[in-house]
């Protein structure tokens, strides 16, 4: 059989699976872009998974139209420290809808021409992915094991990697995000509350503000997740990090007692009043408000939220006022309180096929220097090692960066000294459904219309039979 042929053939039988993010980080200017990738050039295999041979005429990305972040920092790249990798291979740019990208991918594989760099669905690049054993996918680990720049991955990240790609490392963490339950300063000081150290201290805050007539939580229900997401914290700090894991892996059901606890954990919350009476149709921008203005004292979400922290037309409670704090620990939980719920992006793959020794330099210009000039252009984060911390002082000219505000700062050292982490409730989900179904039901669980085992029964029905 061709080959082409085979390739359409295992590309079709993958199940498509599409982890959707929180959110994305903060929006850039657009891109440039080309006409489309450069045709691949004949490769021949070499050990490992790895690929040498000619290079492309270009370093050619398929990203999302939505991935704005991306491409518009290696645009900046390519015109300042890594003008000389892209002097020798220029950078080209062509960007899709989300919605149609896969298609595309699977096209541009059937015919052998995959750009440099795309962002596949993680189901085509698991060790059993079709793009995988059609062996077009890069080890990342590898390739800068080799460049001699493995050092430049944040552990947290590669952690986060190493989870949801078991035995393989085929993607790039241009995004990394941690979770947590930021919360107003100035409103926990009026009500002489101290920051939670445990899940009964964080319950005892928010009951004492709801009798002081503060709103204790806020939460984006009409999106869903943010609510389902309280679930999975829970769960990581009472069962331990590999509990969805274990659910995964069929050694565990949701319909488990201890599972069953933790949905009942947070319906106990919303029974309580803990969350606003109009939750379910609150959108995200809505929350995110209530927190920067001080309309509510604490919300769980991912740090993409310090773009609306950052921001004093937003922030009217002080740039110095939000803090973050770890979901606090069980009394006899199982979970390593040093870790974050984390998540590194969406996939950035890079075609083995294509690998050689142009792409490779660019490689390691873009994990030398991404990681300073994402966070000089956007106060973003990336998996990458920063050449030097954000800086809260004002900067002597040439030598650091510009300062940042004081919450970054104090995320900044949060993921460079995390050594654990853990993902988030749907990381490790078989189907989107399941995504949908645990969004769109908690606000059914968190009213008490759905009980928590009717609640995780429908869940573990979509992983039996996932579609």
């Amino acid at each position: 059989m061709a080959p082409t042929r085979i390739v359409t053939r295992l590309l079709h039988a993958s199940v498509v699976v599409v982890i959707l993010l929180a959110a994305c980080g903060p929006s850039a200017p657009a891109p440039s872009t080309s006409t489309g990738p450069a045709p691949v050039a004949s490769q021949a295999a070499a050990s490992n998974g790895q690929y040498t041979g000619t290079d492309p005429q270009s370093f050619s990305l398929l990203l999302t139209t939505e991935n704005t972040q991306v491409p518009a920092e290696l645009q900046r790249l390519a015109a300042g420290p890594c003008a000389a990798e892209n002097a020798a291979l220029p950078l080209s740019v062509q960007q899709t809808p989300g919605a149609q990208i896969q298609q595309q991918i699977q096209l541009l594989a059937s015919q052998n021409s995959l750009p440099v760099m795309f962002n596949p669905t993680q189901a085509f690049i698991v060790k059993d992915g079709a793009l995988q054993k059609a062996g077009y996918i890069l080890d990342i680990k590898k390739a800068l094991t080799d460049l001699g720049v493995a050092d430049q991955i944040l552990p947290g990240a590669q952690a986060v990697i190493d989870q949801l790609y078991p035995g393989v490392s085929p993607t790039l963490p241009f995004q990394y995000n941690i979770e947590g339950i930021f919360y107003n300063k100035k409103i926990f000081a009026e009500h002489g509350i101290s920051v939670p150290q445990s899940w009964d201290d964080l319950v005892a805050a928010a009951t004492k503000l709801k009798a002081a007539g503060v709103q204790p939580f806020t939460a984006g229900g009409k999106s869903g997740w943010p609510v389902s997401r309280w679930i999975g914290a829970y769960l990581f700090r009472s069962l331990g990090g590999d509990a969805m894991a274990a659910v995964a892996n069929k050694q565990a059901k949701l319909t488990d007692p201890g599972y069953v606890a933790a949905a009942q954990t947070i319906q106990d919350l919303g029974k309580a009043g803990l969350f606003p009476v109009g939750v379910a149709s609150e959108d995200l921008p809505t929350a995110y408000n209530d927190l920067v203005t001080g309309k509510a004292a604490m919300e769980y979400q991912g740090t993409w939220l310090l773009a609306n922290i950052n921001d004093p037309a937003q922030n009217t409670v002080g740039l110095d006022q939000i803090g973050l704090l770890q979901v606090p620990v069980i009394s006899g939980g199982k979970g390593d309180a040093g870790a974050w719920p984390t998540n590194v992006g969406s996939p950035h793959a890079i075609n083995a096929k294509l690998y050689g020794p142009k792409v490779g330099a660019w490689l390691k210009c873009i994990v030398l220097h991404y990681a300073d000039n994402l966070m000089t252009n956007q106060t973003a984060f990336s998996g990458f090692k920063a050449s030097h911390p954000p800086v809260l002082a004002a900067p002597t000219p040439g030598t650091t960066p510009p300062p940042v505000p004081p919450l970054t700062v104090e995320v900044a050292n949060d993921m460079a000294s995390a050594k654990s982490s853990v993902l988030w409730f749907e990381a490790l989900s078989p189907s989107a459904k399941f995504t949908s179904d645990a969004g769109a039901n908690s606000l059914l669980l968190l009213n008490g219309s759905m009980t928590p085992l009717q609640y995780m029964t429908l869940l573990q029905n979509d992983i039996d039979n996932p579609q």
